[in-house]
């Protein structure tokens, strides 16, 4: 891992010099023709395996593509960084059967042996690519990359819009709402007890790796809650319905207009990983998931289409222009559905609401 990541400093340099010293833009097959050369000097890039480095110019490649991505987009770019010790946590093994192999419940690493692997499921299709991560906490992990082939599930005539939001988190356009799960507030007294300890103790020293291998597995717990929250609610759209509409949300923008409560809460409710979720099991699923501009979905009336302004603190939809009644959530919701509708040719079929005299 240390090696891969030297390699990947070393990378990251010769491009980064090479722009700015001779005004060269260095491409992955450029720097990949240079790690023979590299071995030659460096005798520990003979114990990695040859595709393995190969892999760790591509992240290179992948890492400038992304910043020229997002000037062009006139996003923050983020200019590629070095990885200092400990920041490089997998490697990667791009074809299966050149430098890898699983036979049974024993993987063979090329370069570094064979060991034993608890599957969590049986593989199924194709192995393609097999990465070896290292967490926070100090676990390892093998991931395979599998081809598989989709697995539509039975047609149903059922339609819904989301409204993901703070204090509930998420409104369906049929009524029904999935509630918000506090996972750092859980966890917050233990984390902020170990963050105290880790403060109190000398930097470095041994009892001080314990305290913050602690205050990692305390993050992590948080984090697997909300990653396993989101699969199994993704799972539960994607069986029932056939066709989804998300709100299109700029979550970064989001953060940068609220203070730092709300900044934390809505890192803490992580609507893109749902989405994103939800996206992919949809996809192998045969089903239908649209994201619309979410601008105004809240103040337009579902009924009628008119704008009724309303305050953040005012819960309920009240229209004067036609006396529809009902949740702000749910009338954002529906407006979500029918822009989701609308946008791949349908019209939405009117949900029952309350009115004024009836």
């Amino acid at each position: 891992m240390d090696v891969c990541r030297s390699v990947y400093n070393a990378t990251l340099a010769v491009r980064k010099n090479a722009y700015e010293r001779r005004g060269e833009s260095l491409s992955y097959y450029d720097t990949k023709k240079l790690l023979p050369l590299w071995k030659i000097n460096f005798t520990d890039m003979t114990k990695v395996h040859s595709q393995v480095l190969q892999d760790v110019t591509m992240r290179v490649d992948l890492a400038f593509q992304g910043f020229f991505r997002r000037v062009k987009t006139g996003d923050n770019p983020g200019y590629p960084r070095f990885k200092s010790t400990g920041q490089y946590k997998s490697i990667t093994y791009p074809q299966y059967g050149n430098g890898v192999k699983l036979e049974g419940h024993r993987l063979t690493l090329s370069k570094i042996g064979t060991m034993r692997v608890k599957l969590h499921r049986p593989i199924e299709g194709e192995i393609k690519t097999v990465t070896v991560r290292r967490d926070s906490v100090g676990k390892w992990y093998a991931c395979f990359a599998c081809e598989v082939d989709a697995k539509p599930l039975e047609a149903t005539p059922c339609a819904v819009g989301l409204d993901l939001g703070l204090k509930t988190f998420a409104c369906l356009s049929d009524g029904s709402k999935i509630h918000r799960q506090r996972w750092i507030k859980r966890d917050a007294k233990d984390i902020a007890r170990l963050q105290r300890k880790k403060e109190r103790l000398p930097k470095g020293g041994s009892e001080w790796r314990k305290a913050v291998h602690a205050l990692q597995h305390a993050y992590q717990r948080a984090t697997n809650r909300r990653t396993n929250f989101a699969h199994q609610e993704s799972r539960k759209l994607v069986n029932r319905y056939q066709f989804m509409a998300f709100e299109q949300l700029d979550i970064a923008g989001l953060q940068d207009l609220g203070n730092a409560g709300i900044n934390r809460s809505i890192a803490d409710v992580a609507w893109g990983q749902f989405t994103q979720y939800t996206l992919y099991k949809a996809e192998n699923a045969g089903r239908s998931v649209v994201l619309v501009d979410p601008r105004g979905t809240t103040q337009q009336c579902s009924g009628c289409g008119e704008v009724v302004p309303k305050a953040l603190n005012v819960r309920v939809h009240d229209c004067p222009h036609c006396g529809l009644i009902l949740d702000r959530d749910l009338n954002a919701a529906l407006n979500i559905l029918a822009r989701g509708l609308a946008s791949v040719g349908h019209r939405p079929v009117e949900a029952p609401a309350f009115r004024r005299g009836e």
